[in-house]
């Protein structure tokens, strides 16, 4: 989940053709424009408490699709290349570098040697074609939808490995750089995949600590990693503080170091003299979600008519305080062919009786609205929502569980209604729009069950075009379709709000929403 120039440094890869690119990461992935950047000499040691809302559900990274969990393991395990600070390009990050063959079908990889794990054993190509093939392995189930063009991965020699493709396939690096591609020991180092997730062993700047689930997780620093000098902390702890007033209390407390996201009611007040309260560009998208195996729905009059009675200029006031602004799309403004013409639905009375006298259900109906306990501008949205469809006899009674049991009940397909949002983790449009409108991506089509054959052609059509052009066009398609179908309730695009102790340096989110934490380091 990751920031801004124009094209993509994948695409214009594949422009050159048969190339060599070659790049060398810094030790924090990033840059030092974020929070507390430039104070004095980095301070090694320490342990960064990070306050967050809800509890991880699993450091397995190919099966996993909640940020938390996500923002944890990132920071142990890595992938080939990663992401550029702007968020909309790729440079090599284990890689050395790569070659692309005329026909656009073979990538070689070259990689850097004398990279080892945190168990001090050395990162070998063997490993790479393990992990590539593992998330692979798992496509309808997990992340490894990303790797469909892949025909196969080769490991000739112990710095080379080889990927063949099926066909020309535009977002192959940045698909590379998405977490579940992280790479591995070969064969889990002997153990089960179960059992190896209890303890994940990566090349990142921490290691694994200790997991006392729903109150902590911790990380200790790698000794064995590969870029020297980092990381800066000892440790990073994030603790299970579900309420936001309470997170809030604790970073200017100093109890905690960072207030991963406080709610937008509360967040001019986290900032003090000693807490920064700032808001990171992002590529959020805030959406109600339609599970359409609950009637009504299935209907495309129910999803469109309750999208038009959405007031969403009135969310963003009282939710965001006027920080973000009305969605439109499918895609975000701060992704590749996000298109600012989709004509998303806005609210619209007209409309919205239009759509309901056409429905399964003209008089109305009452259903239920899930949302996570403990978040005021959760209960805020919810509220306004509750008000808009009042008037047209839709009563929606708002159901709240714990953060953790409100993913897993998205996630199980146990709701009607539900608020949800995502955030980008590659520099390609390729990641959500399979997620979300492609029923094989894994997950559901973002656990809505909408299957549209257009939109799923125009999807899978856009993922074989290398032209950028063409591309676009196709992506500009699919928004309209999307938009027109409403699987979800476009709210509203917005930053990513955090506090974070002037004690702390060098914190950056990115705008695909993770913060890598080897420069980051703690003033005494």
């Amino acid at each position: 989940m990751r920031r801004k120039v124009l094209s993509l440094t994948t695409v214009g890869a594949l422009a050159m053709g048969s190339v060599a690119l070659s790049a060398c990461s810094g030790g924090a992935s990033g840059g030092t424009s974020g929070t507390n950047a430039d104070v004095g000499t980095p301070v090694q040691g320490g342990n960064l408490v990070v306050a967050r809302a809800q509890d991880a559900k699993s450091m397995n990274n190919i099966l996993t699709f909640d940020n938390t969990s996500i923002f944890t393991f990132e920071q142990m395990l890595q992938p080939l290349f990663t992401v550029t600070p702007d968020g909309k390009g790729t440079t090599p990050l284990l890689a050395k570098g790569y070659t692309i063959s005329a026909d656009k079908m073979t990538y070689t990889i070259q990689l850097k040697p004398g990279i080892k794990f945190s168990t001090g054993t050395e990162m070998t190509s063997a490993d790479v074609k393990f992990s590539i093939d593992q998330d692979t392995k798992y496509a309808s189930t997990g992340w490894g939808y990303i790797n469909s063009s892949i025909k196969q991965v080769s490991a000739p020699s112990k710095y080379v490995v080889v990927v063949t493709l099926k066909h020309p396939w535009a977002p192959l690096i940045a698909d590379l750089a998405l977490f579940s591609n992280a790479v591995v020991p070969n064969n889990y180092g002997g153990k089960t995949m179960d059992a190896f997730y209890q303890a994940p062993v990566g090349t990142g700047p921490f290691k694994w600590g200790e997991w006392k689930r729903g109150q902590y997780l911790k990380l200790l620093a790698n000794p064995n990693y590969w870029q020297k000098g980092y990381p800066h902390l000892q440790s990073v702890t994030f603790n299970v503080v579900p309420d936001s007033n309470t997170r809030k209390l604790q970073v200017q407390g100093g109890q905690a170091d960072v207030d991963e996201y406080p709610d937008w009611s509360t967040f001019q007040s986290v900032g003090s003299p000693t807490v920064s309260a700032t808001a990171f560009p992002s590529t959020e998208l805030d959406y109600v979600a339609f599970n359409e195996a609950k009637k009504p729905f299935q209907d495309i009059h129910v999803r469109r008519a309750i999208s038009a009675m959405i007031d969403r200029q009135a969310i963003v006031k009282a939710v965001l305080f006027n920080h973000g602004t009305a969605a439109n799309s499918l895609l975000m403004p701060g992704v590749p062919f996000y298109q600012k013409s989709t004509p998303g639905i806005m609210k619209d009375a007209a409309l919205a009786k239009s759509e309901l006298a056409q429905s399964s259900v003209p008089n109305g109906f009452s259903t239920t609205l899930l949302i996570p306990s403990g978040d005021a501008s959760k209960m805020t949205t919810a509220q306004i929502i509750q008000s808009d469809l009042k008037p047209y006899n839709i009563n929606v009674t708002i159901k709240q569980l714990d953060p953790t049991a409100n993913h897993n009940a998205q996630q199980n397909m146990q709701y009607e209604m539900g608020l949800s949002a995502w955030t980008m983790d590659i520099p390609d449009p390729d990641e959500w729009t399979s997620f979300a409108v492609d029923p094989a991506g894994g997950a559901k089509s973002a656990y809505t069950n909408y299957s549209s054959p257009t939109a799923i052609k125009l999807n899978r059509e856009a993922e074989q075009t290398v032209d950028p052009t063409k591309r676009a066009a196709l992506y500009n398609q699919l928004q309209d379709v999307t938009a027109h179908d409403a699987p979800l309730a476009y709210l509203y695009y917005a930053p990513f709000a955090y506090g974070v102790s002037k004690k702390v340096h060098r914190f950056e989110v990115t705008p695909l929403g993770n913060y890598p934490l080897a420069d980051v380091w703690k003033s005494k």
